[in-house]
């Protein structure tokens, strides 16, 4: 039987808040509640999908040039570092959850986007491949709790319905505004990477990629003061009738299936992105075989530097030089490719806090955007896969744009619709077992599939896109066949 948590009998809701959310607040508290879950959301996916972006050149560099596209070094590393910090953040992140409902949503979820914001700016300065290993477990840890913890805090403190949707549906659009971002540091690192200060003598552009990711702690430290607690925790902690959270009462009668189908279609999500359309980069600059019009900037910028190092009378440049030139060059024209699928992906949101907001049942609100990726995302991949070697990337960008909107949008649903599934005691817990061992662990398991049903030697970026389709197109399946067992919310935020 679950156990309360005590209290001391005297004390008071954190932040001055009180039981009755949104209404207690200012326009001041509720307009940095809602910049701070912003900026969080804004950095999760920063944070997250900035592998994809820097992996072929960090782990080349931390190499020293041995591990390139192909070789089974190269394999091993990309499938490690894609898959075993999602394992970490979402075993962790469980617990995180755990201490979300023990704890606070308020405090866990500053705690969360420090620790990432720390360790990401410690990537930047690995010296080896199990630092950067290590430093993304940690992103990963606290990326999961945070989300967890925002989505939470967020749900309780607007517990009016429709407000409550336009809350998290506009401050979760800032996720696309988050990969937004990442792609145009990226680019801005591979532009200026020359003038920014050498980290362990080389002006690499993943280093500056990843140490970028600090910039979430800078205001969260001005912000963070002035922050409320869930007045609806607060309310229950207060009185002492706030139960003890426990993993194994998810699995009682009364919420088993809620917590097997959310954790089942959280994955199913996050494998259509995980599974192929974060593969994207790879597959467009894999040396040789990768897209024709990419790689022809990587050997336009190869030529200049060759020519400048003449001019200048330099010594010629090594082959480590001259890879890591190229590999920049690449990974910037890729940038812009990827720009086009965060767009997408920021129109998905925004056209899902839209939708969400009429009544709809929570299953077709689902379908429809799961409905289309299941066709559309598969149909891409395998156009990919027999296109890489035209001149143009038109068709691409504006392919992408659309897969981005149907799969981010659905991102979007979850935040809004996992909140309402759960009791208060067990919310952070709930959620974060579907987040986290379904989003992050059993679906970026997807990007394990690709990357291994797909090696080839010589590296073969065809057929990642035509595995990716399959695998994409597998989960999104899974999501489109458990809907029908979706279960929908009670309306009332505060039940037991």
């Amino acid at each position: 039987m679950a156990t309360n948590i005590p209290t001391p009998p005297n004390s008071t809701p954190q932040g001055g808040s009180s039981p009755g959310g949104a209404s207690s607040l200012s326009k001041t508290a509720i307009w940095l509640v809602c910049i701070m879950a912003s900026i969080g959301f804004a950095f999760d996916i920063y944070e997250l999908l900035m592998l994809p972006l820097i992996i072929k050149s960090a782990i080349f560099s931390l190499s020293d040039g041995k591990f390139v596209p192909g070789s089974d070094e190269y394999r091993e590393w990309a499938r490690t570092l894609f898959f075993v910090p999602a394992l970490v953040g979402g075993v962790f992140g469980l617990l995180g959850g755990y201490l979300t409902d023990f704890f606070g949503r308020r405090r866990v979820l500053t705690f969360s986007i420090l620790l990432y914001a720390v360790s990401a700016f410690a990537a930047g300065f690995a010296t080896d491949l199990y630092q950067l290993l290590f430093c993304r477990c940690l992103v990963f840890i606290g990326v999961c709790v945070e989300f967890v913890a925002a989505v939470a805090w967020l749900a309780e403190l607007f517990p009016e319905s429709k407000q409550r949707e336009r809350v998290l549906g506009f401050t979760q659009a800032f996720s696309s505004l988050g990969g937004i971002m990442v792609a145009a540091a990226n680019y801005l690192c591979a532009e200026f990477a020359s003038v920014l200060p050498a980290i362990h003598g080389l002006h690499e552009a993943w280093r500056y990629t990843l140490i970028s990711g600090v910039v979430p702690a800078l205001p969260l430290i001005l912000i963070r003061p002035f922050l409320p607690e869930s007045p609806v925790w607060q309310k229950k902690r207060d009185a002492g009738t706030l139960k003890r959270p426990s993993i194994l009462e998810l699995f009682s009668p009364g919420l088993a299936k809620t917590t097997i189908v959310t954790t089942l279609m959280f994955a199913a999500s996050y494998g259509i992105a995980f599974g192929a359309i974060q593969q994207l980069s790879q597959i467009l600059t894999t040396p040789k075989e990768g897209h024709k019009q990419i790689l022809a900037q990587g050997i336009e910028a190869v030529g200049k530097a060759k020519k400048e190092a003449a001019d200048a009378g330099k010594p010629e440049l090594t082959e480590v030089q001259v890879r890591s030139i190229g590999s920049t060059a690449n990974d910037k024209a890729a940038a812009e490719v990827a720009s086009f699928q965060e767009i997408g992906g920021l129109v998905g949101r925004i056209l899902f806090a839209i939708v969400a907001m009429f009544a709809i049942s929570r299953r077709n609100l689902f379908r429809l955007f799961n409905w289309p990726s299941l066709i559309f995302v598969p149909v891409l991949f395998w156009w990919i896969s027999n296109n890489l070697k035209t001149d143009s990337l038109s068709m691409l960008q504006w392919g992408i744009f659309l897969a981005g909107l149907l799969t981010v949008a659905q991102f979007s649903f979850w935040g809004n619709y996992i909140p309402l599934v759960f009791p208060v005691h067990l919310r952070g817990t709930g959620e974060s077992f579907a987040a986290n061992i379904g989003g992050r662990v059993i679906g970026t398991f997807a990007a394990w599939l690709t990357l291994t049903f797909s090696d080839a030697k010589p590296p073969n970026p065809a057929n990642i896109a035509l595995v990716g389709a399959y695998v994409a197109g597998g989960y999104a399946l899974m999501g489109a066949v458990l809907s029908f067992f979706l279960t929908e919310p009670k309306p009332d935020l505060d039940s037991e």
